[in-house]
């Protein structure tokens, strides 16, 4: 970044965080926040930040956030809780994740011709995970049932380390169909992202518990420190992925997941500091897509990739979750309020900065297009309808405990 760049970005935090709970309060979120205001100071408006997504310290900052994101993502995993509320993250992830996937690649070729198949099935795999804070509110208000809040945050937890691994597989087989790799060439490249990444997450994971629990059993390190343990037990992770040649996100998701269940239970080391950095960082990633893609992308946007970002959002996203949620009793209310917040953020971002980077598709540019609009396109509609929607269900029929779940929640104090 040159040195205004740096300038108008710090301003933008500093704004943000000065006014943040009134914004709050307007239902103006982090993300629409800091998009719109990436747009204004972008190249294409005032010139203030001139960053394209191809730009060095863009990929960085991506490969920074997703990195905390999935790491802080897997090691706050309550297992208990999941163990007994496993039926809703499990139908989503099990069957509602895959059907997304295949419905999405089938809209895109019918839809946007130029894509081949392999090409539609990496779209729709950048685009199948949920970012859960583009409508935080779904799942902090203890008005709604535990099992749909606790079913919308582990889901959008768990879908984006899931679709690395897939995205990754995708990409090989659009490049052996585009003729850019050869098949046995692909198949290495992907086994060497998994396997490295996973034993390089695994055993930063296992080194980051370890040196927690003995630090805190002998109290051998300041509290201030034992917090930043989890933030270098993530870089461990992405680094020794990244020198083996295997997948610093993968990495980070099997580390954060190791880390989390092998942490002492009651550690003041807990991933907090790690969300609150990757929500500092996501604030920068939201800005500079906001600067590189809003224009360029209203400019360039086809009725095609209009209608297909629409749909993602919608029939693509709610059919699969109507389907994976059949046979628990769920009204319809249920299923379409979890189908409805299924948003696309923060990992779709940085599969489409992959994309760019590392792959060689004949049609990249339409995919970023059609990705950029259905992020943008749900940065507002998320962020807008999470609260009014949440207080529409609470006061209806729905909420209530015949929802095959249990009643909501009393908050803390009732």
């Amino acid at each position: 970044m040159a040195h205004w760049e740096v300038a108008a970005a710090a301003a933008c935090l500093i704004g943000f965080a000065a006014t943040s709970r009134r914004l709050e309060r307007a239902l103006i979120t982090p993300a629409m926040f800091f998009v719109a205001a990436g747009a204004i100071l972008g190249g294409d408006a005032l010139g203030l930040i001139d960053l394209q997504l191809r730009s060095g310290p863009f990929r960085a900052l991506v490969e920074v956030t997703l990195t905390l994101v999935l790491f802080a993502d897997a090691a706050r995993i309550d297992l208990g809780a999941l163990r007994r509320e496993y039926a809703v993250p499990a139908r989503l992830l099990g069957i509602g994740l895959p059907l997304t996937i295949a419905l999405g690649a089938v809209v895109a070729v019918v839809l946007i011709g130029q894509l081949t198949v392999a090409e539609a099935i990496v779209l729709a795999v950048v685009l199948a995970p949920t970012d859960a804070a583009l409508g935080e509110v779904v799942v902090s208000d203890r008005r709604l049932a535990s099992p749909i809040r606790q079913g919308l945050n582990v889901e959008s937890g768990l879908n984006d380390g899931i679709c690395i691994p897939i995205l990754f597989i995708a990409l090989a087989y659009a490049e052996v169909e585009a003729g850019a790799e050869g098949t046995q060439r692909a198949v290495t490249l992907v086994l060497e992202e998994l396997g490295y990444g996973l034993l390089g997450g695994i055993a930063a994971g296992v080194i980051g518990a370890g040196l927690l629990r003995l630090a805190l059993r002998r109290g051998l390190a300041e509290p201030v420190w034992l917090r930043l343990l989890p933030v270098a037990c993530a870089a461990l992770a992405y680094g020794i992925a990244d020198g083996l040649g295997g997948s610093g996100f993968i990495a980070a998701f099997a580390g954060g997941l190791t880390f989390g269940t092998l942490r002492e239970t009651t550690a003041d080391a807990s991933p907090s500091f790690v969300e609150e950095s990757g929500q500092l960082f996501a604030g920068l990633t939201f800005l500079i897509f906001g600067a590189a893609l809003v224009v360029p992308v209203l400019r360039d946007l086809t009725w095609e990739a209009g209608v297909y970002a629409v749909l993602s959002l919608t029939v693509i996203r709610m059919l699969p979750v109507a389907i994976a949620l059949a046979g628990r009793g769920e009204r319809l209310q249920t299923k379409a309020l979890v189908g409805w917040f299924g948003p696309r953020g923060l990992a779709s971002i940085a599969f489409a900065a992959i994309l760019v980077e590392d792959a060689s598709l004949p049609h990249t540019p339409t995919i970023l297009v059609a990705t950029s609009a259905t992020v943008m396109l749900s940065v507002f509609v998320h962020g807008l309808s999470a609260r009014p929607l949440v207080d529409l269900y609470v006061r209806g029929p729905a909420s209530g405990p015949t929802d095959g779940s249990r009643a909501p929640e009393p908050a803390a104090g009732d």
